[in-house]
């Protein structure tokens, strides 16, 4: 069992608690850390110093000072003032996300929240009881306050959860599950809402996605260069060994494993053929692929530090200290985000310049893939598409981290507008796995022209992946059907990578 606030959580770890592949829960280390900070909290509630957050106002009115009697209406009042969210729900397993990365920070024990609330969340996450959270509304600073508050506001029977693919009222849901509302006291509210789980929540799910996507780049790379009858030689060991990137090395250790075994990479490697070098969208495959996993490989370091972090505000370390930081700040996540993206965006844009180079009609290859060109249009308007996908992924570029608009009547005058490059990275990745499934659509008619050659066993298994839904394009039909079933594929990570 995995122990919140003990263990040391991973992308793969969070993942599998989300899908009910592990089971996580409390042990009595954690109940005693989670115990202890909430002692120390209502010492400070009880006083008469005042302490931000918990027996004071929020944000600019941090100097008014809450009296004990009114501190739990103070942290209720916080949830419903701050549950601004606008825009479609985000994904119910972001949601789940949320609360798993939140109850392993607040079982840290430095926090203050107390321990039937943190218990209540567990329910929740265990029961699939999972809330609605509009997708716009956080600046990224002062924690994701608006998703956190929607995240949290069905703790006492406001807000909603997602009940069987509808929306239900949490009031509704609690009564059906035989639960009391909870009552929130000093210092919960804050510790709830303030906190990086939104920007935490799209960074592990976008990178999920990215670490397949970045294997899929390989894959479909290699298939384009058989199509295209490529060579081998740019990805020699030596060659990488004297520009020694990580995600360098990595992207031609697959290739070479990928091309492994290959009659037809061998069949045109001899003194007759006429080519030199290969265009840099075949050959600079290393290089480029190789970069978006060295931005893979950045953003992976620092969520995972972030997941096993606290980052609400103030922090509690004794009955007398409590530190107003800035944890909650999601700088580090933001800017690793939009490198992330950027990053991904790259990915579809060289695997566009390999669909269109297969359609110029180079060494053996038809124009636009058909040899009845004319009467039909093969494969040329398929590449439009992928085309406005990658610019559409610049767009979506621009990077969030870069701006600031000061909030909070100039108390929170800089913010990280991470929960949109959170956004935003999901988003090219959404379009990234349907420009791979047309390079796939393309590589494989590209290699038909190239039989009877042979490829590697894992080309070959995932061009017959290809067949088994998309037949070979004789002459002019519908292709939307085709690009779907690929991009279908794609999604659901059907094709061999390793």
């Amino acid at each position: 069992m995995f122990k919140y606030g003990i263990d040391t959580l991973t992308v793969d770890t969070v993942i599998a608690i989300a899908k009910g592949e592990i089971k996580a829960g409390l042990d009595q280390e954690a109940i005693d850390k989670v115990n202890s900070c909430r002692a120390k909290v209502e010492t400070m509630a009880a006083s008469d110093k005042a302490v931000y957050g918990i027996n004071t106002g929020f944000g600019p009115l941090c100097d008014t000072q809450i009296s004990p009697e009114e501190t739990s209406l103070l942290q209720k009042n916080l949830l419903i003032t701050h549950a601004v969210g606008v825009g479609n729900p985000i994904d119910s397993f972001l949601s789940k996300i949320m609360m798993i990365t939140k109850v392993h920070a607040l079982s840290q024990g430095f926090s203050g929240v107390r321990l039937a609330v943190i218990e209540r969340i567990i329910y929740f996450i265990e029961n699939d009881l999972l809330p609605v959270v509009p997708e716009q509304g956080s600046v990224g600073a002062s924690g994701d306050l608006a998703p956190l508050s929607h995240l949290f506001l069905p703790l006492f029977g406001e807000g909603e959860f997602w009940e069987n693919g509808e929306i239900v009222l949490a009031k509704d849901a609690l009564t059906r599950h035989q639960l009391a509302p909870i009552e929130l006291s000093a210092k919960e509210g804050l510790g709830l809402i303030n906190g990086t789980q939104f920007i935490l929540a799209h960074s592990i799910l976008g990178l999920k996605k990215m670490e397949y996507l970045l294997d899929l780049a390989d894959v479909a790379g290699a298939m384009s260069l058989e199509g295209f009858q490529g060579s081998g030689s740019p990805f020699k060991e030596a060659l990488h060994q004297i520009r020694p990137f990580k995600g360098n090395l990595k992207v031609a250790e697959r290739m070479r494993m990928l091309l492994e075994g290959s009659n037809n990479l061998h069949s045109h490697s001899d003194d007759s053929c006429p080519r030199v070098q290969d265009p840099y969208s075949i050959r600079c495959m290393p290089q480029v692929h190789g970069a978006s996993r060295n931005a893979y490989y950045h953003l992976k370091e620092l969520a995972e530090i972030e997941m096993n972090s606290v980052t609400d505000n103030p922090i509690v370390l004794s009955a007398t200290e409590a530190i107003s930081g800035g944890n909650f700040h999601g700088q580090p996540l933001a800017m690793a985000l939009d490198y992330a993206s950027i990053a991904a965006a790259e990915l579809g844009n060289i695997s566009d310049r390999r669909c269109y180079l297969l359609l110029e009609g180079q060494f053996g290859l038809p124009r636009l893939l058909t040899t009845a060109g004319g009467l039909n249009s093969g494969f040329m308007i398929p590449q439009y598409t992928t085309a406005a996908l990658v610019t559409e992924n610049k767009s979506l570029c621009f990077p969030p981290s870069a701006d600031s608009v000061p909030t909070s009547m100039g108390q929170e005058d800089h913010v990280s507008m991470g929960s949109i490059s959170g956004r935003k990275f999901n988003q090219i990745l959404g379009n990234l796995e349907k420009i791979f499934a047309i390079e796939f659509m393309y590589a494989a008619q590209a290699m038909e022209f190239r039989r009877p050659n042979t490829f590697s066993e894992i080309i070959e298994e995932n061009f017959a992946i290809i067949r088994s839904k998309v037949a070979k394009l004789e002459e002019d039909r519908v292709l939307k059907d085709d690009i779907y079933a690929l991009i279908k594929l794609v999604k659901e990570q059907a094709f061999k990578v390793a």
